[in-house]
């Protein structure tokens, strides 16, 4: 009862309370057999006690409301192994569990129990309309799962802090008490920002426009402010008052990369108290929680990734949207807290294009049905309306930003020149001229070569930036170039795309390999950022590469650009823009949008609904590197977390979190040959298995350019004395 109670408490907010209370009282039905009972009582015997719940909720359903029944048997069957697909050929599929036959349920459940379906519907139903209708109730399903999986994992953690007679502090202190505060402090944050210059002027021209349009009705928006316009803290703004208004529970903010998650959090951190955000990322180090808090605190936070129930979360789209899409009850318990929150979509053009339309089908659900406001915030934006894209979501009018052409025309602090084919040597040649200076390739070859020769050609001040490198080293190079940068030595960086994406530096040049135009957009932004020097001096050089063909998704992009430029010479302007994403839309076409058919898992038959809830899950993947960790043990605490892979009590998820800043990612064949000759091993197999692949011979691993695995079967001094 006490699972059914909270699950229905959680529901409430969604309008799904009765349909959650229903799946609370039935998940654990088969609890009510004899072969439990036995189970009870130190018998070592295998119990399914939640196909019998599934199955019963069915029996005692028909008519209009079978298909919100059909959704509580998806989350009873899945409480403990995740959703399942409702038919297929994988082992455990609805359809399995509904025809099993199962032990005798003891009747008196009916009487303890008192299940009563009725009014399974929620209010906002009639908004589910054709062609979308399947979809969505299938986020329906998402989120009754969701509340259910979360009320139990909560009960059965508040069962054993009794037994253990220990404590556990999960609660957070409620947004809307927290927005005075929050707003209070913003406000003195911002007086302490001149507005002594033109730029800072217009940015805060923009944080007042934005804040302005706080007053709209909850729904989509798009936030269009290029490079250095004041984004971040505008978007920021714009969420604290909306939710005062309009009574939001959370705000997330989620970024597309974690090599730029930490300044956002870190402003967050000192504008809103650090005791109010939480940060949930792939690279979170949980040692991070250690400096400056108690152990409950700690534990706290370590807690609230699993629920994401901060008033603050910071997050990645990764993090964000394979949850939204996930099948496994640890990774979607979190959905219901996601309803009714404040969503800022950072860097909204990266949502990778294969997954763009469940990506847009999700969105405009949550903002529809789930009480989202959604901010896709961007100096690219990605053309997501209904004129630009078939299925595209209701953004006209929705523009939070004053002007978005003309803040283009006035943010504008570079110019972009064609240069035809550049060689190496024609880029060594640019690069001896220019005493700080930034070029962007397409590949790590050619980042490498081209680092190498300019080297050999006596250039000072070289900097190699690419992910053959760590993101604990990388973080530590661009503290070297910005330090560079403001003192005026000579630095030229030589990268690939990492760069572009929301790092914070500012060169007075910089050439870029062909690309699509959002990328060519995003590295002018490195290009006189802060707007010190004329823009006509600050030149963004596009090159072709002649002796590296670029990667075939890129090729595509740049004959998308190259198809619109006769009509948008000025390629920096908002209308070249959207005549760039329009056209890779078309392109693609609607399968591209959905490459591996997300949105066509989900369908109602005569026979009801057939959704595919776990394959969906393993095919939704933001990231699909076709790449294999290895893991650098560069410092003193990368070190010690290695070391702490043979303490069996460490969780491994733990001991991953701390070394994921100790990443690189290589091809699988050279890890294999890494491996095969001892340059590289798993740490502690028989405790860990195949999870953990650590460099063991550090002379592969570069101080300036990092991990070369081409040198696989290169054997160090040491290993040949004998």
């Amino acid at each position: 009862m006490a699972v059914a109670d909270l699950a229905a408490q959680l529901a409430r907010p969604l309008g799904l309370e009765n349909a959650a209370r229903l799946a609370g009282l039935l998940h654990d039905l088969g609890k009510y057999t004899s072969a439990f009972q036995r189970r009870l009582e130190g018998e070592a015997e295998r119990v399914d006690h939640s196909t019998a719940g599934a199955q019963a909720v069915l029996s005692l359903v028909s008519g209009r409301e079978r298909s919100m029944a059909e959704l509580v048997a998806y989350a009873i069957a899945g409480h403990h192994a995740g959703l399942p697909d409702r038919r297929g050929d994988a082992y455990g599929t609805l359809n399995d569990r509904l025809e099993k036959n199962m032990a005798l349920v003891d009747a008196v459940w009916e009487e303890e129990l008192a299940a009563n379906p009725v009014e399974l519907v929620p209010a906002f139903f009639s908004r589910v309309r054709n062609p979308h209708a399947a979809f969505q109730i299938s986020v329906m399903g998402r989120m009754i799962f969701s509340c259910l999986v979360d009320a139990d994992f909560k009960d059965t953690e508040a069962f054993y802090t009794v037994l253990e007679g220990r404590q556990v502090e999960r609660d957070w202190e409620d947004l809307q008490a927290l927005l005075p505060d929050f707003r209070d402090a913003f406000n003195v944050f911002m007086q302490g920002k001149k507005r002594d210059t033109p730029l800072n002027q217009l940015r805060g021209d923009i944080l007042e426009h934005v804040r302005g349009r706080a007053v709209e009705g909850p729904g989509l928006f798009t936030l269009t402010v290029p490079t250095g316009g004041g984004k971040t803290l505008a978007s920021l703004a714009f969420a604290l008052d909306h939710a005062r208004i309009h009574g939001h529970t959370r705000i997330i903010y989620a970024i597309p990369f974690t090599s730029i998650i930490d300044q956002t959090a870190a402003i967050f951190r000192a504008i809103l108290g650090a005791e109010h955000v939480l940060e949930h990322h792939s690279a979170i180090d949980e040692e991070r929680f250690a400096i400056g808090r108690l152990p409950q605190q700690r534990d706290k936070l370590k807690l609230a990734m699993e629920d994401w129930a901060a008033p603050v979360v910071v997050t990645t789209n990764v993090q964000l949207f394979e949850s939204l899409f996930a099948a496994r009850p640890s990774r979607a318990r979190k959905l219901h807290n996601i309803a009714n929150s404040v969503i800022i979509l950072d860097e909204a053009q990266t949502i990778p294009r294969h997954l763009l339309k469940p990506c847009m089908r999700m969105l405009n659900e949550l903002a529809l049905n789930y009480g989202c406001t959604i901010v896709l915030c961007t100096a690219t934006q990605p053309a997501l309306d209904g004129r630009s894209l078939s299925g595209g979501l209701p953004l006209e009018g929705r523009e939070l930003a004053p002007d978005p052409e003309g803040l283009a025309g006035k943010l504008r602090r570079a110019r972009i020149r064609h240069a035809g084919d550049m060689d190496n040597d024609a880029l060594v040649r640019a690069l001896r001229d220019e005493p700080q200076a930034l070029v962007i390739v397409n590949s790590r070859r050619h980042a490498l070569e081209l680092y190498r020769q300019a080297g050999s050609a006596g250039i000072a001040g070289l900097m190699h930036l690419t992910t053959r490198q760590c993101a604990a080293h990388r973080r530590r190079i661009l503290d070297d170039v910005r330090e560079r940068l403001k003192s005026a030595e000579p630095i030229r960086v030589i990268a690939t795309s990492l760069i572009e994406a929301g790092v914070d530096v500012d060169f007075p040049r910089v050439w870029r390999a062909e690309a699509g135009l959002d990328q060519i957009v995003q590295a002018a932004g490195r290009c006189n950022r802060e707007g010190r020097r004329p823009a006509a001096e600050s030149i963004v050089t596009v090159f072709r590469a002649p002796d590296y063909p670029p990667p075939a998704e890129i090729a595509g992009l740049i004959g998308d650009m190259q198809r619109i430029l006769p009509q948008h010479p000025e390629l920096l302007s908002l209308d070249a823009m959207q005549a760039y994403f329009r056209e890779v839309y078309w392109r693609m076409g609607e399968d591209g949008l959905d490459e591996k058919k997300i949105c066509e898992r989900f369908r109602i038959a005569r026979s009801g609904t057939d959704f595919a809830y776990r394959s969906a899950a393993a095919d939704f993947r933001m990231i699909e590197s076709g790449m294999e960790p290895v893991i650098v043990p560069l410092d003193e605490k990368a070190r010690e977390a290695v070391a702490r892979l043979g303490v069996e009590k460490i969780s491994s998820g733990a001991i991953a979190r701390q070394l994921q800043g100790y990443v690189v990612q290589v091809p699988p064949k050279a890890r294999a040959l890494l491996i095969a000759n001892g340059q590289a091993g798993f740490v502690n197999p028989e405790l860990r298995g195949d999870q953990f692949a650590v460099l063991r011979n550090m002379s592969l691993y570069e101080e300036d350019v990092g991990l070369i695995w081409e040198d696989a079967d290169y054997l160090a001094v040491e290993d040949l004395i004998v």
